[in-house]
């Protein structure tokens, strides 16, 4: 079983069908295709920067193998080991960029392979439902959430004050 993420906008309403359109599934393996195409991997997936700094972090890795003079056996094998390194951190830079670009991952989902992952995360995306609207309080009303007011009976445990006497 291989795990993906779900990314969607930041503004996505949760059951929204629409916001599916723009979804994105990322998988959280090791990526075959940036270890064997590495800058050109990024450039496909529109990571322009991480397939740049990638590009310079190549040429200046051979220049530096180059200079040193390093056994040509030596050196493959140097090259060998930091293209398995891009390929670890492939899909990671990827859902970093999502993020940073207000597509956060919203769902993580376990799945033989990417269709079953979709079915799943889309099915899991449109079972939720938005947030339910909590009506304005008087001002008489005391200001305790029913999710406080249920926690308050239960002890504490650890080093923390009794709800109490935090007030």
């Amino acid at each position: 079983m291989t795990t993906f993420t779900l990314h969607l906008p930041r503004d996505a309403r949760p059951g929204d069908p629409e916001a599916l359109d723009k979804a994105e599934l990322v998988r959280d393996a090791f990526s075959w295709g940036a270890f064997f195409f590495t800058f050109l991997w990024f450039f496909v997936h529109r990571l322009w920067i991480a397939g740049l700094a990638v590009l310079v972090v190549l040429i200046a890795f051979n220049l530096g193998l180059n200079l040193l003079g390093v056994h040509p056996a030596a050196a493959f094998a140097a090259q060998v080991l930091l293209s398995g390194l891009i390929g670890l951190e492939a899909n990671s830079l990827r859902r970093w960029t999502l993020a940073r670009h207000g597509r956060p991952t919203v769902d993580v989902v376990s799945a033989a392979d990417r269709d079953e992952a979709e079915t799943r995360a889309f099915a899991r995306w449109l079972e939720r439902t938005a947030p339910a609207i909590v009506p304005a309080r008087s001002p008489a009303a005391p200001a305790v959430s029913p999710t406080f007011a249920a926690r308050r009976s239960e002890p504490v445990i650890g080093l923390f004050p009794d709800a109490e006497r935090t007030r």
